[in-house]
């Protein structure tokens, strides 16, 4: 039995170059726990804890279409539906699960799981 490691992504937007072009299609391989310590412990996260995310990103995504290599820097420069979209492959094939909490609704008292969102907004 195989364990499928690297998995195929086409960004719904497109990352552009310095010369214009749009480069769509890449791929991001499973992320290890080498992955995790190493952007844990990277100047850019450890000053601003938000760039954890484009760290990793630059780490598990393998290739981008016609692209030498990827940085961080290439990663600031994605759309944010670009950056959204890796951000949910990522927690999908490193089976990542929000954690949810057991609620019952005030009006019909159906009771339902509803994931638990730990981000801070405004």
């Amino acid at each position: 039995m195989s364990i499928v490691t690297v998995y195929d992504f086409e960004l719904p937007r497109g990352y552009v170059d310095s010369a214009g072009q749009v480069h769509r299609k890449g791929k991001m391989r499973l992320a290890t726990a080498g992955d995790e310590i190493h952007a844990t412990r990277d100047p850019r996260v450890m000053s601003n804890p938000a760039y954890l995310t484009v760290v990793i990103l630059s780490r598990v995504i393998t290739e981008i279409e016609g692209m030498e290599s990827l940085a961080p820097t290439m990663i600031e420069r994605f759309f944010t539906a670009d950056l959204a979209f890796l951000q949910d492959m990522y927690q999908k094939i490193n089976n990542i699960e929000p954690p949810t909490m057991t609620v019952v609704c005030p009006d019909c008292g159906k009771v339902t799981q509803a994931p638990i969102n730990f981000t801070r907004e405004g």
